[in-house]
């Protein structure tokens, strides 16, 4: 809560400023998101899910290849919609329980040595899977609202980051990474739907703009959550007379923390912008100037990835994004390409245990250590840095200026329109 006190006080921004970085579109998303999150909670719709999708997964007799990739989908699927430690913890829990009747000896793999490695490779399936499904979608982590948040806040001209159109793009990585994880591995409700389909179908394409247009694009992803959130303290919950779906006592559970470190972020980026620290810092980057155009992205995402290890992943997020974007400016590339390489890395934090809440609450569980997690998270953070650089031809910028790379920050007159999009793989 600092900036909102501090910026006014030492001049770097006015208060209203600050105030509206705390509740902007992305916050309101994330305000929907969880409500919609207590709601799945408070109904237990999330344990039903997950043990109803593990439980096609074991089969008798039981195969554990077969079991430890129902563990890891599951997770990954659940973490698309609800926060990375969230899911991590439900699904610890989960796999915990199978872990404790699995059969000791030669009944299950020949070993009591190869049960143990089997309970490693569930846990650590569990926290790996859990911050590689956030990726998929907007809402899945911090790192990718505040990728979306600072992108509209020093692009305000541009057309914003969809859920629709971050998807196109994170799920085919998410999935490419948590099939190397899983190989890596076994080798060595109606109401939430109709939340998606909104989301997915606001904004499609520049040629099929979605219901959005229907609106003159007034309406964005935080629009749609909130009403939907909105909804449940209207709809009934047809199990007593009387009472809705959620109410306020249900909301009380709310993180709170979670987005005012956000509205606390995008206001750090806001000042870092408008007070010139960025262009000071930047020059601390200032060796990816001299990178080949091909080593960028994976350069990019390498010291992201390195130092998210060492602080939470929104803190590393917002730290270096706005460096990003000052430096892209400077080299005269396009922002998307150094920021979504920075984001991404940010969340490749598979090493220790303090990298994220997720890999500390698999690491209590006491079926892993350190020399477990760096092993196998080493290979797959490579194999990460290695996937969103194969991909990262897969952002088409539409209608660009064939004169003019860079997009420059809100004073800038560029008119170019910014789509992330799938497409032949190249970049046009």
């Amino acid at each position: 809560m600092t900036p909102l006190f501090l910026f006014p006080f030492f001049g770097i921004s006015s208060a209203d400023d600050v105030a509206k970085a705390y509740m902007d579109d992305v916050i309101s998303l994330v305000l929907g998101s969880f409500i919609l999150a207590l709601a799945i909670e408070h109904y237990n719709i999330h344990k039903r899910l997950a043990l109803n999708i593990t439980s096609l997964f074991c089969g008798d007799p039981l195969n554990p290849p077969l079991l430890l990739l129902g563990i890891c989908g599951t997770t990954a699927f659940v973490s698309m919609w609800m926060q990375n430690t969230a899911a991590a913890v439900m699904m610890i829990q989960v796999a915990n329980g199978i872990l404790q009747r699995l059969p000791v000896g030669t009944q299950m793999t020949g070993s009591n040595t190869d049960v143990q490695h089997f309970c490693k490779a569930v846990i650590l399936g569990v926290i790996y899977s859990a911050a590689i499904g956030g990726m998929s979608t907007l809402t899945g982590t911090g790192v990718n609202l505040i990728l979306v948040g600072m992108w509209q806040s020093y692009f305000p001209q541009e057309e914003p980051i969809s859920f629709s159109s971050w998807f196109m793009f994170g799920f085919p990585l998410a999935l490419i990474v948590e099939l190397f994880n899983f190989i890596g591995f076994a080798w060595g409700n109606n109401y939430g739907q109709g939340l998606i389909v909104l989301w997915m179908t606001r904004s499609i394409t520049n040629d099929m703009p979605g219901w959005g247009a229907l609106f003159h694009n007034n309406v964005h992803d935080g629009t749609v959550s909130v009403m939907m959130a909105t909804m449940l303290f209207i709809i009934p919950n047809k199990k007593n007379n009387g009472e809705k779906i959620m109410d306020w006592n249900k909301c009380k559970k709310l993180p709170w923390n979670i987005i005012l470190l956000l509205g606390a972020g995008f206001a750090i980026a806001d000042g870092v912008h408008t007070s010139g620290l960025a262009n000071e810092l930047s020059d601390s980057l200032s060796f990816l100037k001299t990178a080949p155009y091909i080593a960028i992205a994976p350069l990019t995402c390498l010291v992201s990835a390195t130092i998210t290890e060492f602080t939470s992943n929104n803190s590393t997020a917002t730290l270096v994004l706005p460096l990003l974007i000052e430096l892209a400016r400077s080299m005269s590339v396009h922002p998307l390409l150094l920021m979504v390489p920075g984001a991404i890395g940010a969340e490749f934090a598979f090493l220790l245990p303090t990298g994220t809440p997720s890999n500390a609450v698999g690491f209590s569980t006491g079926h892993i250590n350190i020399k477990d997690m760096i092993k196998v998270g080493l290979p797959l953070k490579v194999a990460g840095v290695v996937f969103i650089t194969a991909l990262m031809p897969t952002l088409v910028f539409l209608k660009k200026n064939q004169n003019q790379t860079a997009i420059q920050p809100e004073s800038s007159s560029t008119t170019t329109t910014t789509v992330l999009a799938i497409s032949g793989g190249a970049l046009d």
